[in-house]
């Protein structure tokens, strides 16, 4: 299913199953995770319910600063994220297209970076949705 730019996609597993197979994507391919939001936990240490929501904040600083260098202003948009939710019935996991940041952005020149961008996040979201083996 795609919204806009947002590209969600549905997982068998639960939240804590699909982050932690994001996370050793990372790994394997050797991305740095600069963050994990749990904002379903900050949700409960403010004593309010929030179904689980996890944000992943990760990149390559070789990439992104010939992004930055660029368009500084795309650093807002960096690094990238992936938002993983458990659904009303189902685990959804969600991203930005980066190539829809040429549109916003002085970016024309940075098309294949973007382009292999989409191509990580697209891979690390269909390990994590695979069915488990």
């Amino acid at each position: 299913m795609q919204v806009d730019a947002l590209i969600v996609e549905t997982s068998p597993h639960d939240v804590p199953a699909t982050v932690e197979r994001i996370r050793a994507g990372l790994d394997r391919r050797g991305v740095a995770l600069f963050a994990v939001v749990d904002h379903a936990g900050a949700a409960r240490d403010a004593g309010l319910e929030l179904a689980d929501e996890v944000v992943l904040i990760f990149g390559n600083p070789a990439v992104g600063t010939g992004l930055m260098q660029a368009d500084p202003r795309v650093g807002i948009e960096l690094p990238l994220r992936i938002l993983v939710w458990a659904g009303a019935d189902a685990t959804r996991v969600a991203f930005r297209d980066p190539r829809a940041l040429v549109a916003g952005y002085d970016l024309t020149e940075a098309q294949d970076t973007l382009a292999r961008l989409r191509v990580l996040l697209d891979q690390l979201v269909a390990e994590a949705v695979a069915p488990a083996t």
